[in-house]
């Protein structure tokens, strides 16, 4: 992919929480319609590379460029050229609304459409994922993998009238935690089916330390340590690299560079 231009590049993008260094001068690119999977032990800072590219949190230092424009300040300033959609680890669901009102919520805060032309369009995003007739029900009511799904919905929502508001990128992280392995499955699915809708494939990246979850749903893996890439390569590459670093990661030993955290 070298010949490609980046849909998002980050240069040499640090950030740091308190004294604690938690991404050093990090250089990743991500292009389009690939899916990336970044894995690493926990607290590596893989959730805080997710937030940085969606635009919810600030580096430090270095920059951050979308289809080639450097971003300034936050997605919240509304100066990215495309639509990034973030899938929470918890789902972020609002408990007080309906799962409706949870998926189409960008749209009832933030386009003229009535309740009518809503409740169609969630509908047509909640059949997408497996759960049609369920948009009455309260968040509470649901199941975890459920809420995962629903959360999906909400992710792809975008205003018809207005196309700038399709998600070109989607960030997932940690999609399968807590979950069990079959309804692990059933999320691993979606992500992909999702990835390609009415014919246009996206790109997506992912946070997850679940082998299941890397080799079912990653064309390229990136292996985030010690707040640096230590190691990339398709996911096809995991069982013949001899990087200790993953090598001990996916055997699950604890001897070898990786500090264990008792």
């Amino acid at each position: 992919m070298t010949d490609v231009a980046p849909l998002i590049e980050l240069k040499q993008v640090s950030k740091a929480f308190g004294q604690a260094l938690i991404l050093d001068a990090v250089d990743l690119s991500i292009y389009n319609g690939e899916a990336l999977v970044i894995i690493g032990p926990s607290g590596t800072g893989k959730s805080t590379i997710l937030r940085i590219i969606a635009g919810l949190l600030a580096p430090d230092a270095g920059e951050v460029y979308i289809k080639g424009q450097r971003r300034e300040g936050l997605a919240e300033d509304g100066n990215d050229p495309i639509t990034i959609s973030m899938v929470f680890q918890q789902a972020a669901l609002f408990d007080s609304l309906t799962v409706e009102e949870n998926v189409g919520f960008s749209l009832f805060q933030h386009s003229n459409l009535d309740r009518q032309t809503i409740r169609h369009l969630v509908e047509e995003k909640l059949k997408t994922v497996g759960l049609e007739g369920i948009a009455d029900r309260y968040p509470a009511q649901l199941s975890g993998g459920m809420r995962k799904r629903v959360s999906f919905a909400r992710a792809i929502m975008s205003n018809p009238a207005d196309p700038t508001t399709n998600p070109e990128i989607i960030l997932y992280d940690e999609p399968t935690a807590g979950l069990d392995p079959i309804a692990s499955t059933v999320i691993e699915d979606l992500v992909r089916q999702l990835q390609c809708v009415d014919g246009k494939c996206g790109s997506y990246v992912m946070v997850t330390h679940q082998e299941s979850t890397i080799r079912r749903t990653a064309d390229r893996v990136v292996f985030l340590y010690g707040g640096k890439v230590q190691w990339e390569g398709r996911v096809e590459d995991i069982d013949r690299t001899e990087n200790p670093l993953v090598r001990q990661f996916f055997s699950a030993s604890t001897q070898g560079p990786i500090r264990v955290i008792n």
